[in-house]
């Protein structure tokens, strides 16, 4: 499918992976809404910090994803959805699962009904690697069983599965893109990487953290970006879950060596029980298989293996030593 001449609507546009999607996806010539959640503030969130050309061409709808109303407002005469609209923080939905159920799953069925009564071409449904819980064999791919070890995670399957439903049910026209831990510039200091490199960046070298023995597979944002567009091009991802990663696993201990190393500096980890998730809700090993990806759109990697890693890890770790960037984070504060 071509998106030139199509609507593009991009829900969650002010968040992390949301902003960097409507961003490439203005540069690359496309007509894109970007849905944002309602404030007083007037806020576009990351994307107030984006190039001024960037920002005049972008049509900005401000709403709540958990309003069926307003959502199938945003999405009137729009072609393509990318629905990335969630909240993801894991902490959190220990202390607050009832809004992930609102956001997560009430907020994809919005989307979902608005799309099938609009007959839209296409929705991108964003999932997570969450939601494979801890692995139980490697590389992981789609057919992997589903294990909610978190609330968050609980409320991705729910979400996902509910996609995959209407996809059944209805022919509405769904694809599940499913990134693992993607990383980059912008990211919330709640996510691993951010969180060692801003406490770095600020002078401490002690640096705070929860669990070392788990592993990712970390995927660069630009990587991630791509994977996005490329899904939405491919005809065969109709009804698809499609895994988004780096084909490259890594321990968080080996992540903080590797950021370290890049940033030039020596280093002591301090354990923080609140950084530590409950023992059976930790996810101790993630790692994608790709292949599905390859295959239905010959997407790969540009950031992936070791060398790829360390070189979206000094990428990450230029953007957040800007003092203009680094002000914008409270790095001597846990956020869950």
């Amino acid at each position: 499918m071509n998106l030139k001449g199509k609507k593009l609507l991009v829900t969650g546009a002010d968040g992390f992976i949301g902003s960097h999607l409507t961003e490439e996806l203005v540069r690359s010539g496309y007509d894109v809404r970007a849905f944002m959640y309602y404030n007083s503030f007037n806020s576009w969130g990351w994307l107030d910090h984006s190039h001024p050309e960037v920002k005049q061409k972008i049509e900005v709808f401000l709403g709540d994803i958990r309003d069926p109303h307003g959502v199938k407002e945003a999405m009137k005469d729009c072609d393509i959805v990318f629905h990335l609209a969630a909240l993801i923080a894991i902490p959190y939905s220990y202390h607050s699962p009832d809004t992930y159920i609102d956001t997560n799953i009430k907020g994809t069925l919005n989307v979902l009904q608005a799309a099938r009564e609009l007959g839209v071409e296409k929705v991108v449904h964003t999932s997570t690697s969450e939601v494979y819980g801890t692995a139980k064999y490697v590389p992981i791919s789609e057919n992997h069983p589903l294990q909610g070890q978190s609330p968050y995670a609980a409320s991705k399957i729910g979400a996902d599965q509910l996609a995959l439903s209407f996809y059944y049910s209805f022919s509405t026209p769904v694809s599940i893109i499913r990134p693992f831990n993607t990383y980059g510039p912008r990211q919330s200091a709640r996510a691993v990487i951010p969180t060692i490199i801003s406490q770095i960046a600020t002078g401490e070298r002690k640096i705070k953290l929860g669990h070392l023995s788990p592993t990712r597979d970390f995927n660069y944002i630009q990587d991630t970006v791509r994977g996005f567009m490329e899904v939405a091009q491919s005809e065969r991802t109709n009804g698809e879950v499609v895994n988004i990663g780096s084909d490259f696993e890594v321990s968080i201990g080996e992540t903080v060596e590797t950021i370290a190393e890049v940033m030039e500096v020596d280093i002591d980890i301090e354990t923080d029980p609140q950084r530590m998730r409950p023992k059976k809700s930790e996810v101790e090993r993630l790692w994608a298989d790709i292949t599905k990806a390859k295959k239905l759109f010959r997407w790969q990697p540009k950031y992936g293996g070791k060398a790829g890693f360390k070189q979206g890890i000094k990428e990450t770790a230029e953007w957040f030593s800007h003092p203009d960037h680094l002000n914008q984070y409270k790095a001597d504060r846990y956020n869950i």
